[in-house]
């Protein structure tokens, strides 16, 4: 029987719906949905903007009749408290996590799709075994190890402890993403006369950019956004964001003029990196999950 015979396959209800009303209807119902997403951040915008009477007094809502409420003077209080430093200390704690896990990844999981060696499913195993360790029970191990070497509450510490927590997931993604390279693509280079580091530097890794790019924004926000690891593991000169923003709910309890521009300048980061490179965050998922 042939595809003539039977016909087109026919659309499920959804795209019989979809259909019917139309795209546009569709993207203006995303567009809705997309903004209503974003009324929380909108919300901690303004609540961060406000004077502390409006703020203790009416919902942020209420600036649309009274802009005079608006002032950069939460912002200004917030740098007065030291939040700067922990706004470094932040970055110096997620961008070589996140660029020391994509490295080293990516040259595990090339070896574990394309090298072989002894023992190298086994290994592959016990990887994605690590996936199911939960960070809680290392913590006391691992504090007594940091204490023993010298590094216990610095930033290296930090660094350290999310690395060897993002591994696993970055290996499993990034192998996954490396087998579905094409075969012959690899041997060309190889009769061509490359290394194994020149195919996986020429070839291999620029390939992967999709999966890299989903990898580097996981593990970004986790680190960015992390307060267990920083409160076990980092002095207070060392302190995250995270940890001084709790600091000062432990102190002040409902300062919301020092909580609410803290709480918007730890988020608007992530943001904007996530919808910076979001096309290589779908398209990297997917990739990573199939094959």
């Amino acid at each position: 029987m042939t595809t003539s015979t039977l016909g087109a396959p026919r659309r499920g209800v959804l795209g019989r719906i979809v259909d019917r009303i139309g795209s546009g209807v569709v993207q203006a119902v995303l567009v809705v949905i997309g903004l209503f997403w974003l009324v929380p951040t909108l919300g901690l915008f303004v609540v961060s903007i406000r004077q502390e009477t409006a703020n203790n007094s009416t919902g942020w809502w209420t600036v649309f009749t009274k802009p005079a409420e608006l002032t950069l003077k939460n912002y200004s209080d917030l740098l007065a408290t030291g939040f700067t430093a922990s706004f470094w200390n932040t970055v110096f704690i997620t961008v070589p996590s996140t660029v020391l896990v994509i490295g080293i990844a990516a040259m595990a999981a090339y070896a574990f799709a394309w090298m072989e060696f002894p023992g190298r499913d086994a290994l592959f195993l016990v990887v994605v075994g690590l996936l199911v360790v939960p960070t809680q029970i290392a913590l006391i191990p691992i504090a007594k190890l940091y204490g023993s070497a010298g590094i216990f509450g610095s930033i290296v510490s930090v660094v350290l402890f999310h690395v060897a927590f993002g591994l696993p997931f970055a290996i499993f993604l990034l192998r996954n993403f490396f087998a579905g390279i094409s075969r012959s693509l690899l041997e060309a280079a190889r009769m061509d006369g490359a290394g194994e580091w020149k195919i996986f530097s020429t070839v291999v890794f620029p390939l992967a950019k999709p999966a890299v790019a989903s990898l580097g924004i996981f593990q970004f926000l986790w680190v960015w956004n992390d307060l267990l690891v920083s409160l076990v593991f980092a002095n207070p000169e060392n302190q995250p964001m995270t940890k001084a923003l709790q600091s000062q709910m432990r102190q002040f309890g409902t300062n919301v003029d020092i909580l609410a521009p803290g709480a918007f300048l730890s988020l608007i980061i992530p943001l904007i990196l996530f919808f910076a490179f979001q096309r290589y965050f779908v398209q990297g998922m997917m990739a990573g999950s199939v094959k």
